[in-house]
């Protein structure tokens, strides 16, 4: 513990460091030896901040999920609308740092994040959603971005070398079967993963909430 004062630190600088080596080693190189170096102490100075790596993690992803303010509906502006904006903003956070959906679909959640997340149930009850509903439709629309986001991100981290080791390998073997829907799927509306895939399928998402919202 002494090692820890003597630099200065305090779990929100361990946690902001340990972000800022995530962006350059990913998850899978993020260890606690690693971060204690970048920071210049002992492993064993780190474990007075959190017990073991997870709860690193979970600090991670709880300080990523809260920065700034909580995102709640401006005035007069229909739930759809406040719904995709915030679905934009969970996208381009968990954009914002390597591996940021894996972290945070791998950790625990915290206080704070539970506390908006309740902010934003009671802003749908107010829109006329029962709890259940709120909470439904809230969960599933997360759990599009963060499954989105992981393959954006497992995309992004592929070696282009490893593409064309494949692209040359199938080339020197047998020609490529032909899948048509497929080929005329992309040429119309870009990749899986691209950005209008992702406006479709939070369409398709708040379509089935306005569904909801039109029950009985």
């Amino acid at each position: 513990m002494e090692d820890a004062k003597r630099n200065g630190l305090d779990r929100d600088s361990v946690v902001a460091t340990a972000l800022d080596l995530l962006d350059e080693v990913g998850l899978d190189g993020l260890t606690v030896r690693r971060l204690a170096t970048e920071l210049g102490v002992k492993s064993p100075a780190l474990y007075w901040h959190f017990r073991d790596k997870q709860e690193l993690l979970d600090l991670m992803s709880q300080q990523l999920q809260t920065v700034g303010g909580g995102t709640q509906p401006r005035e007069g502006e229909p739930w759809p609308e406040w719904i995709a904006r915030l679905a934009h903003e969970r996208r381009a956070l968990l954009l914002s740092r390597r591996d940021g959906a894996r972290l945070v679909s791998g950790s625990s959640p915290g206080p704070e994040v539970a506390r908006r997340f309740d902010d934003d149930l009671r802003a749908l009850s107010e829109y006329g959603f029962s709890p259940v509903q709120a909470m439904r439709a809230v969960i599933a629309i997360g759990h599009y971005i963060t499954g989105f986001v992981l393959e954006e991100q497992a995309a992004q981290a592929r070696p282009r070398t490893e593409k064309r080791q494949k692209h040359r390998s199938q080339e020197q073997t047998a020609p490529p079967e032909r899948l048509p829907f497929l080929e005329a799927a992309i040429r119309e509306g870009g990749p899986p993963e691209g950005p209008e895939a992702f406006e479709q399928g939070l369409g398709m998402l708040i379509d089935g909430m306005r569904a909801l919202a039109r029950e009985p």
